[in-house]
């Protein structure tokens, strides 16, 4: 009777899963054909490697925004890596104390913060006394970037055997070297991966870049100056009168839809073959 009834729970326990499953599947899908249906349309030559044409205009493309795509991307993870790492190194190899917490529950505090929040605090600090652009973009990116990178350097590094710190401590090498050489050598593909996650969080930001990169129909000619970016100009796009303009939000969703799913799928294949 007992094992009856185990029986019974198992496949009511399995039903339901596979319907969450379902539930949580159908829905993302509906999302990747309607994006794949509407936006290949718009998906040319012309749409990959033009300016846009004028408001009103049919025609034109959406190059300037894969190149402040770009930049910015490139922008945020020069300014955010760096303290990032280093901040994830001191968590692991060399923080104790009560003032560890005050550092982790102020890196948990930024991953929750609103995107929209970062963009204000960068037009704040930023936008009022120099003005839209590149690195204002890049800056605002970055303070949602940066707690991805910590977390996923802390824990990179954590998951390194003591026994490769205790052999180069035995060698006579000084702990700054065992962590630079040997601890973050270990943990390198954990790292990179941890990175690209991170890339793949902010490259669809739209909310900070409103009030930061503001957007430009022109190529990006300087980091100091507004440029655009595929979240912005699906935003502005999506919002207009224009028809064409339309089709051409869901063109820009495609490409920044397979670029995402490229990255997670990089990481994927990179975590399969390093075997972390």
């Amino acid at each position: 009777m007992k094992m009856r009834t185990r029986k019974i729970k198992d496949k009511i326990f399995t039903i339901v899963s596979i319907l969450a499953v379902i539930f949580i599947t159908l829905p993302l899908a509906h999302i990747i054909y309607t994006v794949v249906i509407n936006g290949a349309q718009a998906i040319n030559l012309e749409f990959l490697t033009k300016l846009p044409k004028p408001p009103g205009e049919i025609g034109g493309g959406i190059i300037n925004a894969i190149e402040g795509t770009a930049v910015l991307v490139g922008l945020t993870l020069l300014i955010s890596f760096p303290p990032g790492l280093l901040t994830g190194i001191y968590l692991s190899e060399y923080g104790k104390g009560k003032h560890v917490n005050i550092i982790r529950d102020i890196i948990n505090t930024l991953s929750g913060l609103p995107s929209i929040v970062a963009g204000l605090l960068a037009y704040t600090i930023i936008v009022i006394k120099y003005g839209f652009s590149a690195m204002s973009g890049a800056f605002a990116l970055s303070l949602l970037a940066i707690p991805y990178i910590v977390r996923t350097s802390e824990e990179a590094i954590k998951m390194v055997p003591n026994e490769i710190r205790e052999a180069g401590l035995a060698l006579g090498l000084p702990k700054w070297k065992v962590t630079l050489y040997l601890v973050l050598g270990a943990a390198r593909p954990r790292i990179i991966a941890g990175v690209l996650l991170a890339t793949a969080r902010i490259i669809g930001e739209a909310a900070p870049l409103l009030f930061t990169a503001f957007g430009s129909p022109h190529h990006v000619t300087s980091l100091f100056e507004p440029v655009s970016a595929l979240p912005l100009i699906i935003f502005i796009y999506a919002i207009s009168p224009y028809k064409d303009w339309h089709t051409k939000a869901w063109g820009a969703a495609l490409v920044l839809m397979i670029i995402v799913l490229t990255i997670n799928f990089a990481v994927k294949y990179y975590m399969k073959r390093t075997r972390i």
